[in-house]
């Protein structure tokens, strides 16, 4: 199907043809009048077929069911761009009958199909992954600051990076981080103790506190510890560089969201070099983590060259597979700098709200980790991967933390070519929708309660790692298949060790005794605005 960018092109070509080798039968005898005529016509004829008549009337995407309120040009983006993201596919999985498929529009009526059953996601991220990629313009915008590394390659290269990755993630190497990430927590914990305990001038208030950012900080921490072989310190230093810029980059703004829908449109190198402060903001976060990943590479090649370092981290590994040039490997590092701290973060986030809101069960998970872990308070205490997985509770709230309140409640794939889910005829170029927040919810995954918060789900005998549900693709907190995500066990050991300090320390109670759940973010979601009321628990 054409596109604009094709009718710009193929209007300068007729113009060109009609007033240089056929002038008679120019409309007009100016380049720029003929080229308007031609491109004008074509346009409109083109945007009366593609945005109205062939998504209303020829669509073979609309036997699927859909929502019924419909805006006539921009179909379901009004309601999407109000609500939270994730929230309207939350609401259709629950109120529209459907088989697995649920087809709506965005704007100009472009097609987009939202998966809602097990089956349908298994064709779709397993046995055809690689015929649904991510969406091109996806790829530039995300590419500015996660570079393209394992999360954003596609095809063979994927293949590829993922395969040299996959010794820095294997289980073994995993359980070996469990002191590194203690020894993390402890400092972090300490050190909010202390900010809680001994208060700057200008701290009003010094038991309210920030979790997002004292999150932020720490789990930036524990990426650099362990997957770069570096301490960025942002626990001790939150003015560093490297942590100012993930706050400024990751905080949501009216101009952010304003690239991501021109994203739609335009080609990324138009959106880089838009002048506005946002764009602007992104180019100079990208040259100082770019440098910051350079000289992480160009020192540790040094200690690998002189034989100092057998460290299994992600840059060890990656460096020694001989399969990454320093520009491949800062694509990298730059892909689990942001994703691997930034999910985290908000999990720790949703921690403390539930926490705060279920006070019944952060009681229940202090007693079982002061009754069987080490104090925080002993510098030299550490914890084994045996001694945290041996915590049925605490693994019972982690796991309904990341189900109930997944930190990427929305991704996207693109039909690389005409293909089919279930039977269903899905034509080149349509967006498939999968929503970790609609999935995680279903109730017709997750029974009845699939929208409250309930661990217990995770406690009876078998349900350790179902919490009840009879598929795998009942919960999408990490993907499934070929492009699950790599570090997701990684991520949920250093969420158990984190977790089990916080709550084995503080006793969390909302600021505001009135807070009302509003969320905040884009790629990633956290409760907006969440002031926590800490106070460190003694003996512990």
């Amino acid at each position: 199907m054409y596109s604009p960018k094709t009718i710009f092109l193929a209007s300068i070509a007729g113009a060109v043809f009609l007033t240089r080798i056929v002038p008679q039968y120019a409309p007009f005898s100016s380049l720029f009048l003929t080229f308007f005529v031609l491109f004008i016509s074509q346009f409109t004829t083109w945007f009366a077929w593609a945005c109205v008549l062939w998504p209303k009337y020829f669509s073979p995407l609309n036997k699927l069911p859909q929502p019924k309120e419909s805006s006539f040009l921009f179909g379901q983006f009004p309601k999407i761009s109000r609500e939270t993201n994730g929230a309207p596919m939350r609401e259709w999985v629950s109120t529209i009958p459907n088989e697995g498929l649920i087809r709506y529009t965005h704007i100009f009526n472009a097609d987009r199909v939202l998966i809602t059953s097990p089956n349908a996601l298994r064709e779709v991220l397993v046995t055809k992954n690689y015929e649904f990629i991510k969406p091109p313009q996806f790829r530039t915008g995300l590419g500015q600051l996660l570079g393209i590394g394992v999360l954003l390659a596609e095809g063979e290269e994927h293949k590829r990076q993922r395969k040299l990755l996959m010794p820095a993630f294997a289980f073994r190497h995993i359980k070996d981080l469990y002191p590194t990430f203690w020894a993390k927590a402890h400092e972090v914990v300490e050190a909010m103790t202390q900010a809680i305990s001994h208060p700057k001038s200008e701290d009003t208030d010094p038991a309210i506190v920030d979790v997002s950012n004292w999150a932020s900080r720490v789990t930036l921490d524990i990426i650099g510890v362990a997957g770069m072989g570096h301490d960025f310190n942002a626990v001790q230093d939150p003015t560093s560089d490297l942590n100012q810029c993930y706050r400024d980059i990751f905080q949501p703004t009216r101009g952010g969201q304003i690239l991501g829908l021109l994203g739609a449109f335009l080609p990324g190198w138009v959106i880089q070099n838009l002048p506005i402060k946002r764009t602007k903001q992104i180019q100079q976060a990208r040259k100082i983590i770019r440098k910051v990943c350079f000289d992480l590479i160009a020192k540790k090649r040094v200690k690998l060259e002189k034989g100092e370092s057998t460290d299994k981290d992600i840059l060890s590994v990656s460096i020694q597979s001989g399969g990454f040039s320093d520009e491949d490997l800062v694509n990298q590092l730059m892909t689990f700098l942001a994703a691997g701290h930034e999910t985290t973060a908000s999990a720790m986030a949703w921690m403390a709200y539930t926490m705060c809101k279920y006070p019944e069960v952060q009681q229940r998970l202090r007693e079982e980790i002061r009754g069987s872990l080490p104090s925080i308070g002993d510098a030299g205490s550490t914890v084994s991967s045996t001694e945290i997985d041996n915590l049925p509770y605490l693994h019972a709230v982690c796991n309904e933390i990341m189900r109930a309140y997944p930190s990427v409640p929305v991704t996207l794939r693109i039909a690389v070519e005409d293909a089919t889910i279930l039977g269903n005829f899905i034509p080149k170029g349509t967006s498939i929708i999968l929503s970790p927040w609609a999935i995680n919810s279903s109730k017709e995954l997750w029974g009845e309660d699939a929208k409250e918060f309930n661990p217990d789900r995770w406690m009876g005998p078998g349900m350790a790692n179902t919490g009840g549900a009879e598929s795998a693709y009942s919960n999408l907190s990490f993907l499934h298949g070929p492009r699950s995500c790599i570090g997701k066990d990684f991520a949920k050991a250093e969420f158990a060790c984190l977790v089990a300090a916080w709550v084995g320390r503080f006793d969390m109670h909302f600021a505001d005794e009135g807070y009302v759940l509003d969320i905040a973010g884009g790629i990633t979601v956290k409760p907006k605005g969440l002031k926590v009321r800490m106070k460190a628990v003694e003996g512990w």
